[in-house]
C-alpha cells in the first residue's frame, strides 16, 4: 500500500515548525514494522504573495509503503497525536491520499498553489473526491497546502535543503554557527549549493532569525551536495536531529508563466511584461516606485530597499523602456 502525507500550517509563535514535525513524524513512523519510504521527505514552497502564510510558507510531504493494510491505522495514530501535541498556534492540516501514483486532479491543485489562491473547499474537494482523508482539528487552512504538497510530485526541476535542528534547551538563543565555516563552504561548493550568503551584503543566509527550532538550512542541486557541505560547518552548540527534504525551492516554481496585467488575480506570483508608464521615484529609505502598462492594464511596482542593487537599477529605468 501506498501512502502519500501531507502537513501544512503547524507552525507555533513559541517555536515549532511543520519541518521539524515532519522530522519527528519520520522518527516514529520508521518505528513501524513493514514500513518504508518511497523518495525524500517533499518540502514544498507555496505562493509566497498570501498574506496568512505561515513563516516560510512551505508544506511538508511523505511517502511510504506499508506491507499490511493494518498499519495504516498506527500511521494515522502517530500523525495525529504529534499534530494535537505540538501546541501548533495556526489551522493546521493532515492529508491523507493512497495510491501507487498522484492524479492529475492532485497535481492541478498543487500547481495552482503555487502561484495563486487556493480555497480549503477546492482542495477539500479535490481530496476526498479521490477517496483521501482530511484532518483539521483548529480550522481548514492548512489542509491547502498538506493537500497540495501530495500533488508536487517534482518529477521536473527540483533541489535539496538539509535541515539541522536545535536541542530545545537552545530555542530561542543566538545560533552559534561560524560564519567564517559558512564562507568556506559557500566558496567550496560553488555551484552544487545556493543561498548560503548575501553576495551583496555579506549576511549569512543558512540561519533564521526567529525562535524556531531550524539551526541551519543548506540547499543545493543533489543530496550529497548538501549533505558534504553541511559536514564542513563549524558549530558551537549541538544538532538534535537533521533531515534532507527534496524541494522546488530555487526553482521559480511560483512563476507559471506571463499573464496581462488586467487579469492578475489579487495576492498572486505572476511575470508581467510590459512598458514603463511613469518615470521611477526614490522614496525616503530607498524604495523605489514606477509604473508598467501592457495595455490590458497599468500596474504599480514597488523595489524595496533591501533588494540592493536591484533598486539602482530600476531608479534608471525610463518611459518606454520594456520591462
Amino acid at each position: 500500500m501506498q501512502v502519500h502525507l501531507g502537513l501544512d500550517d503547524t507552525d507555533s509563535l513559541k517555536g515549532g515548525c511543520t519541518t521539524y514535525l515532519a522530522a519527528l513524524l519520520v522518527e516514529r513512523l520508521s518505528k513501524i514494522e513493514g514500513l518504508t519510504f518511497t523518495d525524500f521527505p517533499g518540502l514544498i514552497r507555496l505562493n509566497p504573495n498570501i498574506p496568512w502564510k505561515t513563516r516560510g510558507n512551505g508544506a511538508v510531504c511523505l511517502r511510504l509503503r506499508l506491507e499490511v493494510e493494518e498499519a495504516l491505522g498506527e500511521v494515522k495514530e502517530a500523525a495525529l497525536k504529534l499534530l494535537e501535541s505540538s501546541q501548533v498556534e495556526g489551522e493546521p492540516g493532515l492529508a491523507i491520499y493512497l495510491g501507487e501514483t498522484v492524479p492529475e486532479s492532485l497535481k492541478a491543485l498543487a500547481w495552482k498553489a503555487e502561484w495563486t489562491v487556493v480555497e480549503a473547499g477546492e482542495a477539500l474537494k479535490v481530496l476526498q473526491g479521490l477517496g483521501g482523508e482530511a484532518y483539521m482539528p483548529h480550522g481548514g487552512r492548512g489542509i491547502v497546502g498538506a493537500v497540495a504538497s501530495i500533488g508536487e510530485t517534482l518529477e521536473g526541476d527540483h533541489t535539496y535543503e538539509l535541515l539541522a535542528y536545535r536541542k530545545p534547551e537552545y530555542w530561542g538563543t543566538p545560533r552559534k554557527v561560524d560564519p567564517e565555516s559558512v564562507k568556506e563552504v559557500d566558496r567550496l561548493f560553488k555551484g552544487e549549493t545556493f543561498g548560503n550568503i548575501d553576495s551583496e551584503t555579506g549576511r549569512i543566509l543558512i540561519t533564521p532569525r526567529g525562535p524556531d527550532p531550524v539551526l541551519f538550512g543548506v540547499r543545493g542541486e543533489s543530496f550529497k551536495g548538501v549533505v558534504e557541505a553541511a559536514r564542513r560547518l563549524h558549530l558551537g552548540e549541538p544538532v538534535e536531529r537533521w533531515m534532507v527534504f527534496r524541494s522546488n525551492q530555487g526553482t521559480d516554481a511560483h512563476f507559471k508563466g506571463v499573464l496581462p496585467i488586467g487579469r492578475i488575480p489579487p495576492y498572486s506570483a505572476v511575470v508581467v511584461e510590459g512598458r514603463v508608464s511613469q518615470p521611477p521615484q526614490t522614496l525616503p529609505g530607498g524604495h523605489v516606485l514606477f509604473k508598467v502598462e501592457d495595455g490590458s492594464g497599468k500596474l504599480d511596482c514597488a523595489v524595496y530597499e533591501p533588494t540592493g542593487r536591484l533598486t539602482e537599477v530600476a531608479s534608471q529605468l525610463a518611459v518606454g523602456d520594456l520591462v
